[in-house]
């Protein structure tokens, strides 16, 4: 059987690939690293940021990066809002620091406070077209 094709993504490939097969999978980076969620439960983390997230984006993964967001609202995002958990509904309001829900509300959530949301149209809106 033939190996399939490298990601780009030295040592996690396999991971990516099943996140990708994953409804839910995607990879998240906040304050505290990059965490690729492949499967409900099962996360990794301790990788590099600057290599996955190009390589998940590419291979159409969603993605949430919370480092551009200024100090203030970073620390207002991870204090007041849940975290991805694919396969739970949403925590009810207040949000705390350990509340919990589906990729798609989180990353309305996130998107609408400034982070960078790829890989997610339904959430994003569709990217713009060439200029006529």
């Amino acid at each position: 059987m033939m190996a399939a094709p490298s990601l780009g993504v030295p040592g996690i490939d396999a991971w990516v690939r099943q996140a990708l097969t994953f409804e839910d999978g995607h990879l998240f980076i906040g304050g505290g690293g990059p965490v690729l969620c492949f499967a409900r439960g099962a996360r990794l983390g301790g990788i590099d940021a600057e290599t996955a997230k190009p390589a998940c984006i590419a291979a159409g993964l969603p993605v949430i990066d919370m480092r551009g967001l200024d100090v203030e609202t970073g620390i207002r995002v991870a204090r007041d809002e849940p975290r991805p958990a694919p396969g739970e509904r949403l925590d009810a309001r207040p949000f705390y620091g350990w509340a919990y829900g589906p990729l798609r509300a989180v990353a309305a959530l996130y998107h609408a406070a400034g982070a960078e949301v790829v890989n997610m149209p339904d959430v994003t809106g569709p990217k713009p077209g060439p200029s006529a």
